[in-house]
């Protein structure tokens, strides 16, 4: 079965998307248990975006000017520091086909919830602001959703009720200002350290909903 799938977007995807992509990899990695010999830990050592993890994370930007770039030295600083990994990453354009394939899109701003919703219309009710999924997600009825466990079946299931909870709770309301996230591109470390905890305010949380 396929796991689950989050898409996160920004322009260039070499700076908000990317760390996205790869905090939320490593906080569902943190929910999981040790135990050598263990399905858990097969997953744990598993590289990100790997087949087999439990949370597929994937990244794109709306624009292909940095499409084959590494991540911005800024961003992976903030990643490794957080005990993600920075490896492997190569910027990309978003394209039709991986809105087609998440269940979650999280996009970085308003302009580009609106450019993932216009590519794909029927995207609308999975495809978020990342800062709004996150504001969102205190108000799910945890005890209405699929039962945990760390499999990739069921956190499928309970991923998937989990974005359908949190747009039915949006009710098609538009997403607050506050909940875009500044484009960090040229600027200094703090902006980055600033914008990647604004960004685990949402993927740590999401992680510990998916993983309890």
């Amino acid at each position: 079965m396929t796991p689950l799938t989050v898409l996160m977007v920004c322009v260039g995807n070499i700076c908000r998307s990317p760390m996205a992509e790869r905090l939320l990899d490593r906080a569902v990695r943190d929910r999981l248990p040790e135990g050598p010999g263990t399905l858990v830990r097969a997953v744990r050592d598993r590289l990100p975006g790997e087949p087999g993890t439990l949370v597929r994370c994937v990244s794109a930007g709306t624009d292909g000017w940095h499409e084959g770039d590494e991540m911005n030295p800024p961003a992976a600083r903030q990643v490794r520091t957080r005990g993600g990994s920075a490896d492997g990453f190569v910027a990309r354009r978003l394209r039709g086909a991986d809105v087609d394939a998440a269940d979650l899109v999280l996009a970085a701003t308003a302009d580009q919830h609106d450019y993932v919703v216009s590519l794909r219309p029927a995207a609308a009710s999975r495809t978020f602001v990342l800062g709004e999924f996150g504001r969102l997600l205190g108000a799910v009825d945890v005890a209405a959703l699929p039962a945990a466990a760390p499999e990739p079946e069921s956190v499928r299931a309970r991923g998937v009720a989990l974005v359908a909870a949190v747009d039915r709770i949006r009710a098609g309301h538009p997403s607050l200002a506050s909940d875009d996230l500044d484009d960090p591109w040229g600027r200094g470390d703090q902006t980055f350290q600033r914008v990647a905890d604004e960004i685990e305010g949402t993927t740590v949380p999401f992680a510990a909903l998916l993983v309890p």
